[in-house]
């Protein structure tokens, strides 16, 4: 439980298969945006959009306490790898919702990929009752919703103003002005396959581990 509810927690779901800057360096520059002090960062056993991974859970868990060992913004939950069911956000979002309760400033960051596709999510309708939602940058991704409906649905729920996230449960989206990173996990898998240089698009623990575990080889 939280101890001042005008304190924001931001939630953090992904893959990470494996975990990188592009992961890593969003989500600092958006808890400076977003005023956060606390990031929880979820690893996904079972993507619902997505492929099955190439790390086990227990790899990918072990790259996301890799890459964030020593900074106090983050903390690494895990429950979503202990569910056989496809880890949809929805779920989870209940699940923290009902340890921290209904007045607690939740949100959930998410890049601006997906704000695009949020309406194909499981249950999307109900994810703005859950928590707020805070969009990072992504290179090649427009910051406007393509069908008039949604992108009036995006302009009702913006917030420009970070410290309004704090002062309520959820309900709003902020889209943050962040560094856009372009990095992405399959280029990194790719390289890895055939033995070129990535140190640059992830931490060197990460990528020792990458090499100890023989992931991603071709």
């Amino acid at each position: 439980m939280a101890d001042s509810l005008s304190e924001l927690i931001a939630l953090y779901g992904g893959t990470f298969d494996p975990v990188h800057y592009g992961h890593i360096k969003s989500v600092i520059a958006m808890a400076k945006a977003a005023q956060l002090k606390q990031v929880i960062v979820l690893p996904n056993n079972v993507p619902p959009h997505r492929p099955q991974p190439d790390a086990s859970s227990e790899q990918r868990k072990t790259m996301v306490q890799l890459a964030v060992a020593g900074n106090p913004l983050f903390t690494v939950d895990c429950r979503e790898l202990e569910r056989d069911t496809p880890s949809w956000t929805v779920a989870t979002l209940e699940t923290f919702r009902r340890e921290y309760g209904p007045e607690q400033p939740l949100a959930f960051i998410i890049g601006q990929d997906s704000l695009l596709t949020l309406h194909k999510w499981y249950q999307h309708e109900k994810i703005l009752s859950l928590c707020h939602l805070l969009v990072c940058r992504r290179p090649g991704y427009p910051l406007t919703l393509p069908e008039p409906g949604r992108q009036q649905w995006l302009e009702d729920n913006l917030v420009t103003e970070a410290h309004l996230l704090h002062q309520s449960p959820c309900g709003s989206i902020f889209l943050a002005d962040t560094p856009e990173y372009a990095i992405s996990a399959t280029e990194i898998r790719t390289r890895l396959a055939n033995n070129s240089p990535c140190d640059d698009l992830l931490p060197d623990s990460v990528l020792d581990y990458i090499r100890r575990e023989h992931l991603y080889q071709s």
